[in-house]
């Protein structure tokens, strides 16, 4: 950029840069040359200035960069312990749920062991209560149907009995009616002589056995009625309490189940805690990855901390650093941040071998900036496509973002860039040769070349410096 007149003989041509970006800087320019009219001739005019040019741009972005894990945790145990055993060293590759360390467990064993034996003791109460209780109701349950059965039965029989015992009275009844009619007569005939008085005393027999048989058909029918009803009575009374007891015992069984399956269940969930925390107290690998830091050794007491962290160490209460890949995390300024894109290609260059590029890929640019000593930039997130067997996690790198091509552009040397009252122009030579200062719109900046927009045209020539009769004014 031309800056302000600073020497009797020539102008300090000024470029400065910050972070990668170029910042126009300089004096107004009408106060460059005061009143000073006199041109340059044509000689000079070919030494102090450039054509405007139409030319290809490679757009390229420089930028540092520093080599970190794709992921990275601190391993901690959950609990506060003793550390046993550390089964891996510093650059160990591990895989996933490969075990690193494990913390003295001894006790969360006997723990275990316990858990163990009282829940196998509330199975077994259970199942026996279970067996004791269903037998009981089933006990119930037949009973239940047998007092109903003979109920049943009874109700059949009894009405039976009693038709049974008045046809009985009856027959009987009829006999004794025929009897006593058959004595009348008889009676008749032996007054009458007709008859021997030992035949009378046969009918006479027959009557009173007749008499005999129609009195017991009475008892039997008053005995049959007088049992009935308390039979019945009985067995339904007998019937209502094995329903009763049936339902009792159905009835609380539940709650007694219920009681039981709860404390299995707590005995259960007690033997689960302690299996989990004995699966806790052996430390295995969250991922697949590489042992970058071991912070404790056998015999420590380690704490539990925050599992993940970026950094590279941790408290010594953490165990082990474990990362998983590289990656190159840039910071590019915010005045290029515009020109880097997802998928763009990058060149990678690390400081511990300067002579070996590798390639790698934007993966992600950072939706929020990070201001830094007044210095705005965006983190940028570079995918190794190449070098992962070279780059080791922390190391220092300069990668360049390979941009899109620009074809056929205007462009200018940068240092023909000026200002004048905060505007952006370049100094063009006017009818008399004499620097004018022209306002531009510039576009892509790409080593000491500038893209020009808007504002001159293949045809103009610009000042890349000034004549020296263009000295600023005392």
């Amino acid at each position: 950029m031309i800056g302000a007149l600073v020497t009797p003989k020539k102008v300090v041509l000024s470029l400065a840069a910050l972070a990668g970006g170029v910042l126009l800087i300089g004096l107004p320019v009408a106060r460059m040359f005061g009143d000073r009219q006199a041109g340059v001739n044509e000689e000079q005019l070919a030494a102090l200035t450039v054509p405007v040019e139409v030319e290809n741009l490679a757009v390229r972005i420089e930028a540092n960069g520093i080599v970190e894990p794709i992921q990275s945790v601190n391993i901690s145990p959950k609990t506060p312990g003793r550390l046993a055993q550390l089964l891996v060293e510093q650059g160990d590759v591990v895989t996933e749920g490969q075990e690193l360390a494990i913390m003295d467990n001894s006790e969360l064993y006997a723990e275990g062991i316990r858990a163990e034996s009282l829940t196998k003791q509330r199975i077994a109460e259970l199942r026996a209560t279970e067996t004791r209780i269903q037998g009981e109701i089933e006990e119930a349950r037949a009973r239940y149907i047998r007092t109903q059965a003979q109920l049943q039965q009874a109700e059949q029989r009894i009405p039976k009995e009693i038709d049974q015992a008045n046809a009985q009275l009856a027959a009987a009844q009829a006999n004794l009616q025929r009897t006593q009619d058959k004595v009348e007569r008889f009676e008749t005939l032996l007054d009458s002589g007709a008859i021997a008085q030992e035949t009378y005393d046969d009918v006479r027999n027959e009557f009173d056995n007749a008499s005999a048989r129609f009195f017991e058909a009475q008892q039997r029918l008053a005995q049959v009625r007088n049992t009935a009803n308390p039979e019945l009575e009985a067995l339904t009374a007998a019937t209502v309490e094995a329903r009763a007891s049936l339902d009792r015992l159905e009835r609380n069984a539940e709650p007694q189940l219920t009681q039981l399956t709860a404390a299995l269940e707590q005995a259960q969930a007690q033997r689960q805690i302690a299996a989990v925390q004995f699966q806790d107290s052996i430390i295995r690998a969250p991922f697949d990855g590489v042992i970058t830091q071991k912070f404790a050794t056998e015999g420590a007491f380690v704490t539990p901390t925050t599992a993940a962290s970026s950094t590279a160490s941790a408290t010594s209460s953490s165990i082990l650093a474990l990362a998983r890949g590289l990656e190159v995390v840039a910071r590019v300024p915010e005045v290029d941040i515009q020109q880097i894109e997802p998928g763009q290609d990058v060149e990678i260059v690390a400081d511990a071998d300067p002579a070996q590029v590798f390639r790698g890929r934007v993966l992600l640019v950072a939706p929020e900036a990070i201001v830094e000593n007044n210095v705005t930039s965006f983190e940028v997130r570079i995918a190794l496509l190449s070098g992962r067997e070279f780059l080791r996690s922390k190391m220092n790198t300069d990668v360049t973002f390979v941009g899109q091509n620009l074809t056929n552009v205007m462009t200018v040397p940068t240092v023909a860039i000026a200002t004048e009252n905060g505007e952006t122009g370049v100094l063009i030579p006017d009818a008399n040769n004499t620097p004018q200062f022209k306002p531009v719109i510039i576009g892509a900046t790409v080593g000491d070349r500038t893209q020009i927009v808007r504002g001159v045209t293949p045809e103009d020539r610009v000042f890349i410096d000034l004549p020296e009769n263009l000295e600023r004014p005392e």
